[in-house]
């Protein structure tokens, strides 16, 4: 029997075999990478130990000035940020709620496709719209003009202002029907025995919403908080790359468009770059630990 269990736990082994080396090769490997940050290297002279510089870069990140502004410039963007998306995070949640209350079978699939649909469409197009709408030759000027409300057209894609807000705006038409969708799977789960009790004894529809549907959803929202406050400094930056232009710079650059930026200035400077990434991936870590030990001593629950 014992001989009989090793081997089927062998045969489950290899069967996720392929998976944890999918993780190991795209994962792992190119943390190599990080040896750049130690080393004076410029491109395109081949990689030489006679440039090993040690933690020059680490210190240069935190001793010179212009990098210290401008790397809290580009914290206080990536907070800001990061910090509207987590504060609006229970959206999903409700959405999911709301969208299996409806009861009208064909209504209720064509707005769920709706609302997942632009989480397939690339940043690039998302700006397509966003510039075929807002442009000075755009669809929302030439609406204005025609009603007579502007004289001249009114530069949306220049303004600076509320940009933070803005490009909340843009990720969450983008991507809320597809976090609504863990949601979505853990309401098709509650039993239906609980609701049918709550209405014998006359419970509404909002009634059985707030007493057994959230109640059972809270534990996937704080896990899902969990892991979005560990990656509160990876908020992407496709999404800010093809939004950036020379008006809105300052508002929108975040930490990894930033490292993204230096890589690519001229002259590159990759190992000032490589150093600033591996720093916030050492601090998204902290924070992934800091999160988990939070939920320990509140909810008595962790996710490592």
């Amino acid at each position: 029997m014992g001989k009989a269990k090793k081997m089927h736990g062998y045969k489950e082994f290899l069967l996720i075999l392929p998976f944890i080396a999918l993780v190991a090769v795209f994962a792992y490997y190119p943390l190599y990478g990080w040896i750049y940050s130690f080393f004076d290297y410029q491109p395109p002279l081949p990689f030489s130990w006679d440039s090993f510089v040690g933690v020059k870069w680490f210190k240069m990140l935190f001793q010179s000035k212009s990098y210290i502004s401008q790397t809290l410039t580009v914290l206080r963007n990536t907070f800001a940020m990061s910090g509207i998306a987590l504060a609006f995070s229970w959206l999903p949640m409700f959405f999911a709620v709301f969208l299996n209350e409806i009861k009208l079978r064909p209504f209720k699939k064509f707005v769920q496709t709706a609302a997942t649909l632009p989480n397939f469409i690339s940043w690039v197009l998302v700006y397509s719209v966003a510039f075929l709408l807002m442009s000075n030759n755009g669809m929302i000027n030439s609406v204005l003009k025609n009603m007579g409300l502007i004289d001249r057209p009114i530069d949306f894609m220049k303004d600076s202002s509320h940009m933070w807000f803005k490009m909340w705006l843009w990720l969450t038409w983008k991507n809320l029907g597809w976090a609504s969708i863990m949601y979505i799977a853990a309401i098709s789960g509650i039993d239906e025995g609980m609701y049918e009790a709550a209405r014998i004894d006359g419970a509404t529809r909002l009634k059985c919403i707030w007493h057994i549907t959230l109640p059972s959803l809270l534990p996937t929202f704080f896990v899902l908080l969990l892991l979005n406050i560990s990656n509160l400094l990876n908020n992407g930056m496709e999404q800010y790359y093809v939004f950036q232009n020379s008006w809105n710079r300052e508002y929108i650059q975040v930490l990894d468009l930033y490292v993204y930026n230096l890589s690519t200035s001229k002259p590159p400077v990759y190992s000032i770059s490589t150093a600033l990434s591996m720093l916030k991936s050492l601090v998204s870590l902290a924070l992934l630990f800091a999160a988990n030990g939070f939920s320990k001593i509140v909810r008595r629950e962790s996710i490592i």
